[in-house]
């Protein structure tokens, strides 16, 4: 008879689980004991960083992944990369190991006395076994609610003494469907009101990548020759940034975001919600006499949208079908964004002019994974992605994801294939949040190109504190961090620039390296505009 141990990896692999990033500790050894020849396990230094290279992997493949973390403590520390995992919708199957059943009532060291709590409310279900034979099945489950609509995190909680118990029968493994649907006569209201629009507009968000309708968005945009925006905060974008039609990023914040809509009748949100305010700035969340619809798989999303009329579809799907059903308008084509000009040189390197090098010189199928904020203005503007599954970031507004998610993401490009250059741009301030990633890039001979913009202070919260009125904030400074160091530390190939005429070449070799290769940018430390 098969353990528990036996059927929980049997299960694993009949599903395609068979990569797992991690952090383990001593309740976690017992499931690991002679790890399968046909499993990977990828080692984080730390579980923050296992959660988000899971998310850039699971994203970049459009798969569900194990995260193996270590009991209450590990699970504390990956916390703030599981709510970015849930608002990035990656679909994680968390496990973290529990104390033996026999020295439960008595809550020895390393027990997790709340084990289904402490995850919550960043999971879509959490479960701790009754019975030792029950974990094979919960993994099942857990796989079954990951990657249904809105795929997300879900978390396991193996008793230590769990996996050598007998384990009398294997789940049945399912097929789980995927994909929602979007049926025309409950997207008629929308279909209806784009046809008889005299000024629509799209705000496409990143579940629309997600679903597969990355080129039936660009096919509804152009039927309805009409602008499309970006909703605001979105970890990926859902139509291509180089598009005639695209418009930019929505203003995050009430009363700003109202005005960038002004002058349209029908508002079409897809596969975004409506919407991530932050700041708070007072006015009204539509123009007036605007009509607002909301297409999105997620229930909750659809609930608290402050305002709209929502439709529960699959967001990709939901492109097709309005494509196939609205009239091809003969409206005017929406005029050009105006090109931007390559930035004035100066003494001093600017993000814009960091990027726009970068722009330059990477190359047409590259990923970007970024985690700079108070420049992510200027980076979107900069570099724009035209390809699908080619821009990650968090969703969240959690730091510490950017590292760790580029090394997910090269790790699947390999996987798959592709391998697509990864060019992963991170704040000094983010970057040491889970600066220990380098070390997995480092063993992974990933060749990712690490690019720190040092501008030596959190400038997003300098922004924030200039947005809010709240001077004399301590702690929002960051002298003598040396990145080059740091990357020898690990293992990295590692330089620095600040002058304007070494950058190109420094940037060349990190595109054409090999390795993993990183290069601290001393940027202009002007703190910019929050809005």
């Amino acid at each position: 008879m098969k353990t528990v141990q036996d059927a929980f990896f049997d299960v694993a692999r009949r599903l395609k689980l068979t990569t797992i990033f991690g952090n383990p500790g001593s309740t976690e050894e017992t499931l690991l004991k002679n790890f399968p020849k046909d499993f990977r396990y990828v080692l984080a230094l730390q579980e923050a960083p296992a959660v988000a290279m899971a998310d850039g992997y699971a994203q970049a493949t459009g798969e569900a992944v194990l995260v193996n973390l270590h009991t209450a403590a590990g699970m504390g520390n990956a916390l703030g990369n599981i709510e970015s995992a849930w608002y990035n919708r990656a679909p994680l199957i968390i496990t973290a190991g529990q104390q033996t059943r026999e020295m439960l009532l008595i809550e020895p060291y390393l027990t997790n006395t709340q084990p289904l709590e402490i995850p919550k409310p960043f999971v879509k279900w959490a479960y701790e076994p009754a019975r030792a034979e029950d974990v094979p099945g919960a993994l099942m489950r857990a796989y079954a609610m990951a990657v249904q609509p809105p795929a997300g995190p879900v978390f396991l909680s193996i008793p230590m003494d769990d996996v050598d118990k007998p384990c009398p029968a294997l789940p049945e493994i399912r097929t789980i469907g995927r994909r929602l649907g979007a049926d025309p006569l409950y997207l008629a209201p929308v279909i209806s009101a784009l046809a008889a629009a005299r000024s629509p507009v799209l705000v496409i968000g990143g579940a629309v990548d997600q679903s597969g309708g990355w080129d039936d968005a660009v096919r509804l945009a152009e039927r309805l020759r009409c602008k499309v925006w970006a909703a605001p905060a979105e970890g990926r974008p859902g139509f291509p940034e180089t598009h005639p039609l695209y418009q930019g990023m929505l203003t995050s914040a009430i009363g700003p975001l109202c005005n960038e809509l002004e002058g349209h009748d029908v508002i079409v949100v897809i596969g975004a919600p409506v919407f991530r305010y932050y700041p708070y700035v007072a006015g009204s969340y539509l123009p007036a006499g605007s009509r607002l619809f909301h297409i999105t798989d997620d229930p909750n999303e659809a609930g608290r949208a402050p305002v709209g009329e929502s439709v529960l579809a699959d967001p990709g799907r939901a492109c097709a079908v309005l494509a196939e059903h609205v009239p091809t308008s003969d409206r005017s084509v929406p005029p050009i964004r105006a090109k931007l000009s390559p930035p004035a040189a100066g003494p001093i390197i600017t993000a814009e002019h960091l990027y726009h090098a970068i722009d330059e010189l990477r190359p047409a199928d590259s990923v970007i994974v970024q985690e700079s904020l108070s420049t992510l203005k200027w980076l979107r503007q900069r570099l724009p992605t035209s390809r699908s599954r080619s821009f990650f970031s968090m969703s969240s507004g959690v730091l510490g994801y950017g590292l760790p998610a580029a090394v997910g993401v090269a790790l699947a490009e390999r996987d798959r294939g592709t391998n697509r250059k990864v060019i992963d741009i991170v704040g000094d301030g983010a970057a040491n949040y889970v600066i220990q990633a380098l070390w997995t890039a480092v063993q992974h001979k990933l060749p990712i190109l690490f690019i720190i913009p040092r501008n030596g202070a959190y400038n997003i919260l300098k922004a924030f504190a200039r947005q809010l009125d709240t001077p004399n904030v301590p702690g929002l400074d960051l002298p003598g961090l040396d990145f080059v160091s740091l990357a020898a530390g690990y293992g990295l190939t590692a330089e620095r620039v600040s002058a304007a005429a070494d950058l190109p070449a420094a940037l060349r070799r990190g595109i054409a390296s090999n390795v993993p290769h990183l290069v601290e940018v001393e940027i202009d430390p002007t703190v910019p505009p929050l809005i």
